[in-house]
């Protein structure tokens, strides 16, 4: 990531953040612009709240990890972190292919424009429509966590006559210590873990419609230390060396997950991707060098990394109140939009996202306030405690870093408020690519029953 502003982030006073932010933002006369487009302007035409996203800082982010990863790594964009098709479809566009959680996700893949060969499924909990349509679609790759899953698909593909391409996800032995989320070394939903590779690898060598043909593992996720994702990778080639003689022959996919972080908070710093490369090149080194690995296609998954710094999330006042000594900023935006920023989203310790008042960028902080949202819930507060210029009901707040896990992961049903649109700003200049929402989607899939004779 890039510093934000001309020259730091002391000319956004109000702004609460890791260390920078992307370099689309601009302060045009204390209000925030995005690639010259001013923000409150945005506002006007569009309404409040909504997200806006920064197509240059999507292929941005993906140009640093090809730099970084070299041509001999595919790129698969974990879907989940923004699965709007236009998003999906520039990444598609240009080069990527999709990692898919779902049957809807797969869906939303092929409406983008992704070929079925370029799709690879994981997920712990596929239900029976999902592995039968990835079956049907005839996917790259669907990624098993369990014997059970395994035997599941077989019966699947037995049906459809077909022989299935899979990998085993692998839960690691070792843990990714110092990661935000350490998954490896611990029990998990995700994946089989390490210790039970042989035994459930000879297992599913005898289903007779699945053909093993790599390995997946998974590591963690929001990791911004280079060298736990070095350590991890280095320990994938370990367990696919494993499987590949438990099944007697090389392996055509090593997926090494995802897991690349952005930084969020005041203490996080950025993934150094030039260490990292330092160290990658090694391991590709080593790679080349064993027959038993040199064929195998190298697949990452990033999701976070590729849109989250694209994404702002925009509200506006409504209302300033105290009570009691402490002063309460209301917006017209919550956590039924942006569930993560609320600290609702998993988070043990509630912090506050990248935020700062958009429309007065050159004022001084003068107050600490909370900034609350709409909704009938104390959960839903964007900002606790918090230093912030001299508010007026008007004013716009801007929440950094939305562009992945906001609008996606947030109950957007709660209290039935209108869902906010979405707004894509490329070099043709901006357009909307999801409308707000209206009443009548609040009831379109509902059911009315039979009159009662």
């Amino acid at each position: 990531m890039s510093i934000i502003i001309e020259p730091t982030t002391e000319s956004l006073p109000g702004y609460h953040a890791a260390r920078h932010i992307s370099p689309q933002y601009t302060n045009l006369n204390g209000q925030l612009a995005i690639a010259s487009h001013p923000v409150s302007r945005l506002v006007q035409h569009y309404g409040s709240p909504l997200y806006l996203y920064d197509e240059a800082t999507i292929l941005a982010q993906l140009a640093k990890l090809r730099d970084a990863f070299t041509e001999r790594v595919d790129v698969y964009y974990s879907i989940k972190a923004n699965p709007h098709r236009v998003i999906a479809r520039r990444l598609i566009e240009a080069g990527c292919s999709i990692e898919i959680a779902s049957s809807g996700e797969l869906h939303t893949a092929l409406k983008s424009g992704c070929s079925p060969n370029r799709i690879l499924f994981a997920g712990p909990g596929k239900t029976q429509r999902d592995l039968t349509e990835a079956v049907h679609y005839g996917i790259h790759e669907i990624h098993v966590e369990s014997i059970t899953e395994a035997q599941r698909l077989n019966d699947i593909a037995r049906e459809h006559g077909r022989q299935v391409r899979i990998s085993m996800r692998i839960n690691p032995s070792q843990s990714a210590q110092g990661g935000a989320m350490r998954m490896g070394g611990k029990p998990a939903p995700f994946g089989i873990d390490e210790e039970q590779l042989i035994p459930v690898a000879q297992q599913i060598s005898r289903l007779s419609h699945l053909k093993i043909v790599g390995v997946h593992l998974f590591t963690g996720t929001q990791i911004l230390d280079a060298d736990i994702l070095l350590t991890q990778y280095k320990h994938a080639l370990n367990v696919a060396r494993t499987l590949s003689q438990t099944i007697g022959r090389p392996l055509e996919t090593i997926d090494f997950g995802g897991g690349l972080g952005i930084p969020y908070f005041s203490h996080e710093h950025s993934l150094d991707l030039d260490a990292f490369a330092t160290g990658f090149n090694s391991i590709l080194e080593e790679i080349e060098n064993d027959p038993i690995l040199q064929d195998a296609q190298l697949i990452i998954e990033p999701g976070r990394f590729l849109t989250a710094e694209s994404g702002l999330y925009v509200t506006t006042v409504t209302d300033i109140k105290t009570s009691r000594g402490k002063t309460f900023v209301v917006v017209d935006g919550g956590m039924h939009h942006h569930l993560a920023a609320s600290g609702n989203l998993g988070q043990t310790i509630k912090r506050n996202f990248p935020i700062a008042a958009i429309t007065r960028l050159n004022e001084e902080q003068s107050t600490n306030v909370d900034i609350v949202g709409p909704l009938c819930t104390p959960l839903d507060t964007l900002a606790r405690d918090i230093s912030m210029p001299q508010l007026a009901p008007g004013d716009l707040i801007g929440i950094f870093n939305a562009g992945a896990y906001a609008r996606t992961s947030s109950p957007l049903g709660f209290l039935s408020h209108a869902a906010p649109p979405e707004v894509l700003i490329d070099k043709t200049g901006h357009q909307l690519i999801r409308r707000r929402g209206q009443p009548e989607d609040l009831w379109h899939d509902q059911i009315d029953p039979r009159p009662r004779e």
